[in-house]
């Protein structure tokens, strides 16, 4: 499951991708307009930056922006950076494999054989959606309702 952190995250990344290149934006400002809390979001935009996709500039005229091209980032990279591996359980991930202390049969553990489904569908999904489709979809959906 996508954690509240997660889900700043992301909603942080559509607010810069939406952002001309090379403009950048205050926290304060996002986490405004995201309805986040400001000091959790400067830790979110904090991992963002180490793990490379945000960029951060000081002073004046400064704030937070996309390191890389929007059609350059995909969403399950910025998913994995904030919350980790997408498998439900340790035993089903394929990052950060840890098997259960309870279980007897781990070929044949119908728990984990389901959680294994799970995480192949989440990154199905998330591995090929760009962080500009995901800013694309939802223009697209905003357009079509008015």
């Amino acid at each position: 499951m996508l954690t509240n952190k997660g889900k700043y995250g992301l909603k942080a990344m559509v607010h810069l991708a939406r952002l001309a290149p090379g403009e950048t934006t205050q926290s304060a400002e996002i986490a405004a307009a995201e309805h986040i809390s400001k000091k959790f979001l400067d830790a979110i935009l904090l991992d963002l930056k180490n793990a490379g996709f945000v960029r951060s500039k000081k002073g004046p005229g400064g704030g937070y922006g996309l390191a890389v091209p929007a059609e350059r980032i995909v969403v399950g990279s910025i998913v994995r950076s904030i919350d980790g591996p997408l498998a439900p359980i340790a035993c089903a991930s394929r990052t950060a494999y840890h098997p259960c202390e309870d279980c007897d049969d781990l070929r044949a553990c119908a728990v984990r054989m389901t959680m294994q489904d799970v995480r192949d569908a989440m990154a199905a999904v998330l591995d090929r959606l760009t962080l500009a489709e995901m800013v694309a979809r939802a223009d697209a959906a905003r357009t079509a309702a008015s």
